[in-house]
């Protein structure tokens, strides 16, 4: 099986790339970043491509010969709300390019969209589900947005096998902080561990849809695997999650490390962050996700030990 991933050099994908490795079904793996990158692992079947996703070459070279195509490339919320432009280039147009990429090649490919909860907004009924209409209140909800509609359409018409993931927010993620809205939820953990002060800046009453690494990844490698007739027509899957509060999130810091730890979340004001998060839903019906096969994660607690085993193994995938 031939595979690429998109946006490989981040997080996510590197933790993707890392797992997908130790398949042995994997005959070939493209890793694809604008940024340099490190390898990680020293693998044969390893391929590194730094590219701009802009260029239809580097798109087409990506979809070459690939059975299966992640697409977790993107640019994120807060940046994307602050520089429409680069958001609508790197969030839109990259999606249709390298969808029509693969439309060229003729292979119909399994072509795995890493969505948002962030396509959703207020009004709001109290669950959401799969027929939750998507009414989203940020510039990369939008764009999420349009990207499951043409995942849909290239899909309908057969030009790919197409399935996009809505990935809740996910936590506990190593490194430093980023331009996304949500990058917060994990700085309010990941510092107080290294003995650092962190800002939240929203209240302690606030709702979170969560996923852990392990389990994001283990969704979107599950989500390439299924069969197209599980499916259905319906191509978009909210995938499964855990509904944590501010307030429960910090009582678990501090079951885990101690009331010192749990003293250095501080509270303040963001206006942009609060306006982009708090039309974010926090609780979702996801049966049938869960009938599909996908894992769900269990208490918050378990997200903060796995980020600590992970520094401790120095996995080593937050390094480019």
């Amino acid at each position: 099986m031939n595979i690429a991933i998109t946006g490989g050099g981040g997080f996510l994908g590197r933790r993707l790339a890392k797992a997908l490795l130790e398949n042995g079904r994997v005959e070939r793996l493209v890793v694809a970043d604008v940024a340099p990158m490190r390898p990680v692992a020293d693998d044969s079947r390893l391929v590194l491509a730094q590219g701009d996703l802009s260029s239809g070459d580097m798109a087409a070279s990506i979809a070459d010969g690939a059975d299966v195509i992640f697409h977790l490339a993107a640019v994120v919320s807060g940046r994307a709300e602050a520089e429409f432009d680069a958001g609508m280039s790197g969030n839109l147009d990259t999606t249709r390019r390298l969808l029509e990429a693969a439309r060229a090649g003729g292979r119909r490919p399994r072509f795995v969209f890493a969505s948002s909860l962030a396509v959703f907004g207020p009004p709001l009924p109290e669950v959401v589900t799969d027929e939750t209409a998507v009414h989203p209140q940020s510039s990369y909800g939008a764009q999420k947005a349009m990207g499951e509609l043409l995942v849909s359409d290239y899909s309908r018409r057969g030009f790919v096998d197409g399935r996009a993931l809505r990935l809740p927010t996910v936590c506990v993620r190593p490194g430093s902080p980023n331009a996304a809205a949500s990058s917060f939820v994990s700085g309010i953990i990941r510092e107080p561990l290294k003995g650092k002060r962190a800002l939240c800046p929203v209240g302690r009453d606030m709702e979170l849809w969560l996923s852990s690494p392990g389990a994001a990844v283990a969704n979107l490698i599950h989500g390439a695997l299924l069969p197209a007739d599980a499916l259905g027509r319906c191509r978009v899957v909210n995938l499964p999650g855990t509904t944590v509060s501010i307030a429960e999130m910090i009582a678990a810091l501090e079951r885990v490390a101690g009331p010192q730890a749990s003293a250095l979340v501080e509270f303040g004001d963001d206006p942009a962050v609060l306006r982009i998060v708090s039309g974010w839903p926090a609780r979702f019906d996801v049966e049938r996700a869960l009938s599909l096969g996908f894992r769900r994660d269990g208490g918050f607690e378990a997200f903060i030990r796995e980020y600590l085993a992970d520094e401790a193994a120095g996995a080593g995938v937050t390094q480019r």
